[in-house]
């Protein structure tokens, strides 16, 4: 037997624990040894649509005098005084000229005072609502990635399986968004009766108060901890799931939780006070995530994709169908019959592009649209990792439960 199988053994003795929590009637809240840069608000302003002015090759820049390569932050500037500018609005940089602000800039001056440079770069007309921050180039990026591979899915040739013209969902399809929808809202239904087992948050209003801090961090894993058994308890009624040996339904279950907690999590999005609603009426800003221990490079894509998804305007059938598919990935780590996930994913598959069909007939690109949002949870699912890994190096301790759906091992 070789290495792979070994660990795949081992990794399913430990998280058996998952699945058998409420044959047994453990509790969610084991006892445990520790209590369980800002966010952009304002999205720059966009410059209207249309071509930028053609160059000539002889242009210079309006800072400094050399050689321009463009227009950069609504100015005709070079690559120098662009980066110095993005450089200085991102920083809130605050410099000091020696001479009273009154040097004349040019490719000599602009290395010796900065002040006068960042002047002359305002003066010129560049405009810090233009300049994003690290962060919103990586969201862009990822936005245009999602939008360019589902127009690919969309003008695939020969797509596998399409509905047909009349687009009827069967009566077996029917039935199985039905039971879906009812096994989410017993789920849910569920989780609000564990409302009471979880350490209250803290009134007090310092936050660097140890003992807050503490409880703060408590709170969230306990919401964490019920999130996931939610999480159990509906993959085994989705239809397909308990025909899998129990090793794959571990292997699936522990790559796929976390993702799925974030795609529950943007449906409790609200984009009106921007904020995540648990438990029916338990709401957290940015800042409650931060002041319970996460660090705002996992904070802000966790809201930002909530935000792309409240925007899709899906509805309880799609949110079902969508984390099915997500349940069922054939390429997760140490899944062993990868043949039959695929099947029983493609099921659901077929399922929401004829419900897309159906119900959104004037919006081709909503169904790859969905999911793209699939591969964007990859990617939160990775920086959830370096989140967890951070935690550690704080003495964060994980409840054992997270520890084991996560891989922590100490």
């Amino acid at each position: 037997m070789g290495p792979t199988q070994l660990s795949t053994q081992d990794h399913g003795k430990r998280v058996a624990s998952v699945f058998e929590m409420e044959e047994e009637g453990l509790s969610l809240f084991p006892g445990s040894e520790n209590p369980p840069e800002h966010a952009v608000e304002n999205p720059p302003l966009k410059r209207k649509k249309g071509p930028a002015p053609k160059m000539l090759g002889n242009e210079v820049c309006s800072v400094c005098g050399d050689k321009a390569s463009g227009f950069h932050y609504n100015v005709l500037s070079c690559e120098g005084c662009k980066g110095f500018f993005r450089r200085s609005v991102i920083k809130g940089a605050q410099y000091l000229c020696k001479n009273g602000g009154k040097c004349e800039m040019d490719m000599y001056m602009r290395r010796k005072c900065q002040e006068c440079r960042l002047r002359k770069c305002q003066e010129a007309g560049m405009r810090e609502q233009y300049v994003l921050s690290e962060e919103q180039i990586r969201l862009k990026k990822l936005k245009k990635q999602e939008d360019d591979q589902a127009r690919t899915v969309v003008v695939r040739p020969n797509p596998p399986n399409p509905p047909s013209p009349s687009h009827k969902l069967t009566p077996e399809q029917l039935n199985m968004i039905k039971k879906l929808v009812a096994a989410q809202q017993q789920c849910n239904q569920r989780s609000f009766t564990d409302r009471l087992k979880v350490t209250p948050w803290p009134q007090i209003p310092d936050p660097n108060n140890r003992e807050a801090r503490q409880q703060r961090f408590a709170h969230f894993t306990e919401l964490a901890i019920i999130s996931v058994q939610e999480i159990v308890d509906f993959a085994k009624q989705l239809p397909g799931f308990l025909e899998l040996t129990r090793e794959d339904q571990i292997a699936l279950l522990k790559t796929s939780t976390i993702e799925v907690m974030l795609l529950e999590t943007s449906r409790r999005y609200n984009p009106e006070i921007e904020s995540i609603t648990f438990l029916k009426d338990l709401s957290y800003n940015r800042d409650d995530f931060a002041k319970a221990g996460l660090q705002f490079e996992f904070i802000n894509p966790i809201f930002e994709f909530s935000k792309g998804m409240n925007e899709l305007q899906l509805n309880d059938a799609e949110y079902a169908l969508l984390i099915a598919i997500n349940i069922f990935s054939a390429d997760r780590p140490n899944v062993q019959d990868q043949s039959l996930v695929e099947r029983l994913q493609h099921t659901y598959v077929e399922a929401l592009h004829s419900y897309i069909c159906i119900n959104r007939p004037n919006d081709r690109l909503m169904f790859p649209r969905m999911l793209m949002k699939l591969v964007s949870l990859r990617t939160l699912s990775s920086v959830h990792s370096e989140q967890v890994f951070a935690l550690r190096l704080q003495d964060k301790k994980l409840p054992p439960l997270l520890s084991e759906i996560w891989d922590v091992h100490e």
